[in-house]
C-alpha cells in the first residue's frame, strides 16, 4: 500500500467539534468522539500490534452501525421536514451537515494510521498486506489457480441494461462497479460483481503471511467473468442501508409477526451512505448516485481497502507475542469446591455474590448458577430475561432442560433488540417447542434489564434466589464486555423481582418497590430525589459510571446539584452530552472515559448520604441515563445492601476514578484529553491482579 500524505485536516483533537451557545453537546457528535477515542488506540504504543489492528477494525464496525441507526434516522426525519430541534438547537440537517464534516475527519485519520503506519509495523512482524500489482508472477499464477477453483464458481455478475434492471445491493456488501467494452459495437456497459462474503476478505498467498484483499484477486480476472469484453474501468463500492425497525411495531397486534416482516423489510432500507475507490470515475459515482437515491454529500471517499471491519481476520493471525497476554477470568474462591459438586445455593443462602466480568469468569458463576439451577430437583420456577445471547448458548439449553424435567420456566424474549432480533425470534420457537412460557415483552417498551429468578423449595420454606445483571446473559461477550453481576437471596429483593416478573408477563400496575428502582415509572423521580438528597445534605457527593448520559432533564438535575455544592464524579465510556467544569454551570462536575481491552459496560449509581447523612447508597444495574432507558425502555436497578458488596463494588469505582493509562477527561468545550499521570494505572489489568488475588486467597 502507498503511503499517504498527512491530510491536512487531521484529527489534531478528540471532540470539541459541536461549538454551540448551548448548555448541552450534541449526542451524535459525541458519539463520534467516543469512537475517536477507539481510533486512537489504534495508534497506541502501549497497545500489542494485532489489539491496534482490531481496534481499527472496531472503529469501521462502530462506524457502520451508526449510519445504519442514528444516521438513517436523521435522514428521515431531514426526508419528513422535521423541525424539532435537539437540546443543543440543531435540526436533522444540520446535525448531518455535522456528521459529515467528522466523518470524513476520522476516515482520513484511520487511513493514515493504516496505511503509513500499521502496515510498515505488520511487515516488520512478517505479516504483510499487499495489493495484487505487488505480487511475484509466480504468486499471481498460484492465486490464479485459486481464483479459478475455489472464487469463480461462486461469482455472480450481473449486467445492468435494458433487458436487465439495476440489482439490489445489500447493506454492508462489498461489489465491484465494472465497465466493460464490447468490442463489436464499442458500447460501454456497466456490470456488478457482488464480493462473496462467505470467503476471506484477506487472501493468503502460499502459505507465508501474506495477505491480498478478494476484491483484488476478483478484479484480476474479470476478463474471465466477461468474456471477449474489454475491461474499461473496476472499482469496490460498498452502500450502508437503513437498518432501524419501524416505530409502528409498538402498535402491533402480533409482535412476533411484525418483528418478522420488519427484518424482511431491513434488507429494502433506503441508502444512507455510499463508500467508493478515490479512483473512480465521475461516470460511474454518477450512475451509483443515481441509482441509490442519494445526495453527493452521502458520498465517502477512501484510498484505504473498503470495509476495514476485516481486518479482525488479521488480528486473529496466531500471533500471541503481538497480542494482549492471554486472560481467561478466575473463579471467585467462593465458587470453588474441595469436592464436587459444589452447592451454589448454600454460599448464596451464606452471602450475596459479586462478580465482576471478564475479570472473573460469567460461565462459572451466572451461567453455573442456571445450570445448576435446571438440574437441582428442589427448585420449581426460572424466570429470566433474554436481551441478547450467544449461538449455542447454555443458558438456552439450561432453560429447556428445567422445561423438559417438569419446572416452571418463564423467558421474556425482547424481540426488537436491535440486529439480535433474528436470532431472539429463533431463541423464542425453540423455547417454546420446549415447553417454556414465554412472552415477547411489552407494547412500546424494549425490556432491557437482565434478571433472573430461581425459586426453590427448603426444608424451612419457598426461597427466592436472584441475578441482576449489566449486562446481557451472553457467555462469548462476557469475555471482553466489563459488567458486574449480583446473586442473592435477599427477601426483600426475591419478593420485588418477583413483581417485576408478573407485571412483565401479566397485568396489573407497577407497584412501589422496597429495593429495586424501575423504569419507565419510578427510576426517574427516584434518581431525582436521590440527587436532592445530595443538595440537602448540605455536603453531597454523587459517582455515575455508565456508558451515556445524554437525558437533557437530568444533565440539568445534575447541573443544579452542582451549583449547590454537590461534587459530581462520572465515568461514561460513550456519549456525554453534559459539558463539566464550566464556572457557574458545572464547576463540580468531572467526567472521564475508560477506552481499552475491554469494553466498559457496568452501571453504578453511588449517593453518598442516599441512607441520611454519610450513609452512602449504591445502585447497580442495566440503565443508562439516555431518554430511551428512562421513557422507553423496562430497566432495573438494584440496591447494594451487603456490605460486602459494597466493598466490591467502590473498589471497582475507586480503580476507575484513579486510572491514569486508559481513562480520558471531558472538559466544557466538548474536547477529551488522554490522561498519562505518574501513578500508571491501567484499570484492567489492576482489576485483573485483583480478581487474581482474590482467588488465590
Amino acid at each position: 500500500m502507498t503511503a499517504l500524505d498527512a491530510p491536512t485536516d487531521v484529527v489534531a483533537q478528540v471532540g470539541g467539534w459541536d461549538d454551540n451557545d448551548t448548555v448541552f453537546l450534541n449526542r451524535e457528535l459525541s458519539w463520534l468522539a467516543f469512537n475517536a477515542r477507539v481510533l486512537q488506540l489504534a495508534s497506541d504504543g502501549d497497545v500489542p500490534l494485532l489489539e491496534q489492528v482490531r481496534f481499527l477494525s472496531i472503529f469501521s464496525r462502530n462506524l457502520d452501525e451508526f449510519f445504519q441507526v442514528r444516521v438513517s434516522g436523521l435522514f428521515d426525519q431531514a426526508a419528513a421536514g422535521v423541525t424539532v430541534r435537539t437540546p443543543d438547537g440543531l435540526l436533522p440537517g444540520e446535525q448531518l451537515a455535522m456528521i459529515r464534516d467528522v466523518v470524513r475527519l476520522l476516515i482520513a485519520e484511520q487511513e493514515r494510521q493504516l496505511v503509513n503506519s500499521i502496515v510498515s509495523q505488520l511487515t516488520d512482524e512478517s505479516i504483510e498486506l499487499v495489493e495484487w500489482r505487488d505480487l511475484t508472477d509466480v504468486e499471481q499464477r498460484l492465486l490464479t489457480e485459486h481464483f479459478r477453483a475455489r472464487i469463480f464458481p461462486i461469482l455472480t455478475p450481473l449486467a445492468v441494461d435494458p433487458g436487465h434492471p439495476f440489482p439490489y445491493v445489500s447493506d454492508l456488501s462489498l461489489n465491484l462497479a465494472v465497465i466493460v467494452c464490447d468490442p463489436v459495437d464499442q458500447r460501454e456497459l456497466f456490470a456488478r460483481v457482488k464480493v462473496p462474503n462467505t470467503l476471506p476478505r484477506w487472501t493468503q498467498v502460499g502459505d507465508d503471511h501474506r495477505y491480498v484483499p478478494l476484491e483484488q484477486v476478483i478484479a484480476a480476472h474479470l476478463d474471465e467473468l466477461f468474456p471477449g469484453m474489454e475491461i474499461v474501468e473496476h472499482h469496490p463500492f460498498r452502500v450502508t442501508r437503513n437498518a432501524d425497525l419501524s416505530d409502528t411495531l409498538d402498535e402491533a397486534d402480533d409482535l412476533l409477526s411484525a418483528v418478522e416482516f420488519e427484518l424482511r423489510r431491513r434488507r429494502f432500507g433506503r441508502a444512507t451512505r455510499l463508500e467508493i475507490d478515490s479512483g473512480m470515475s465521475e461516470q460511474v459515482v454518477d450512475l451509483l448516485i443515481r441509482e441509490f437515491d442519494l445526495e453527493a454529500s452521502a458520498l465517502y471517499t477512501t484510498d484505504a481497502p473498503l470495509d476495514l471491519t476485516s481486518l479482525s481476520e488479521i488480528a486473529d493471525i496466531e500471533r500471541p507475542d503481538l497480542r494482549y497476554p492471554a486472560w481467561k477470568g478466575v473463579r471467585d474462591r467462593r465458587l470453588e469446591a474441595d469436592e464436587e459438586p459444589l452447592d451454589l445455593f448454600t454460599e448464596i443462602r451464606r452471602a450475596e455474590i459479586v462478580v465482576h466480568h471478564p475479570y472473573e469468569s460469567f460461565s462459572r458463576s451466572v451461567v453455573e448458577f442456571i445450570r445448576q439451577a435446571a438440574n437441582d430437583p428442589k427448585v420449581l420456577a426460572i424466570k429470566i430475561t433474554l436481551y441478547r445471547t450467544a449461538s449455542n448458548s447454555p443458558i438456552v439449553d439450561a432453560l429447556i432442560k428445567a422445561a423438559e424435567q417438569g419446572k416452571q420456566v418463564a423467558v421474556l424474549v425482547e424481540l426488537k433488540a436491535r440486529f439480535d432480533e433474528a436470532a431472539n425470534i429463533g431463541w423464542a420457537r425453540r423455547l417454546e417447542q420446549a415447553g417454556v412460557h414465554v412472552a415477547y415483552g411489552l407494547l412500546g417498551l424494549k425490556i432491557h434489564t437482565k434478571v433472573a429468578m430461581v425459586v426453590r423449595e427448603e426444608s424451612d420454606g419457598i426461597r427466592r434466589y436472584c441475578h441482576f445483571g449489566t449486562g446481557n446473559y451472553n457467555h462469548r461477550t462476557a469475555r471482553v464486555y466489563e459488567d458486574i453481576g449480583i446473586i442473592t437471596a435477599n427477601p426483600q429483593v426475591g419478593d420485588d423481582l418477583a413483581h417485576l416478573f408478573n407485571h412483565l408477563t401479566g397485568y396489573g400496575r407497577e407497584i412501589e418497590y422496597e429495593t429495586l428502582l424501575v423504569a419507565p415509572d419510578q427510576l426517574r423521580p427516584r434518581l431525582e430525589t436521590l440527587i436532592d438528597g445530595e443538595v440537602a445534605s448540605g455536603r453531597g457527593r454523587i459517582i455515575m459510571k455508565m456508558n451515556a448520559l445524554v437525558d437533557a432533564p437530568m444533565i440539568e438535575k445534575l447541573y443544579e446539584a452542582s451549583q449547590a455544592g454537590v461534587d459530581i464524579d462520572l465515568i461514561i465510556r460513550g456519549q456525554c452530552s453534559l459539558r463539566p467544569g464550566v464556572p457557574g454551570l458545572s464547576e463540580r462536575i468531572r467526567v472521564r472515559s475508560i477506552v481499552g481491552r475491554f469494553l466498559e459496560h457496568s452501571r453504578i449509581f453511588t449517593f453518598f448520604n442516599g441512607n441520611g447523612p454519610g450513609e452512602r447508597v449504591t445502585y447497580v444495574g442495566s440503565a443508562d441515563l439516555m431518554s430511551r432507558n428512562l421513557n422507553r425502555r423496562v430497566e432495573a436497578l438494584v440496591r447494594v445492601d451487603d456490605p460486602e458488596s459494597q466493598h466490591r463494588i467502590n473498589e471497582i469505582i475507586d480503580v476507575g476514578l484513579n486510572d491514569d493509562r486508559l481513562a480520558w477527561t471531558l472538559d466544557g468545550n466538548g474536547v477529551w484529553t488522554k490522561r498519562r499521570g505518574p501513578a500508571a494505572i491501567d484499570s484492567h489489568v489492576r482489576l485483573q491482579n485483583l480478581a487474581q488475588a482474590r482467588t488465590n486467597g
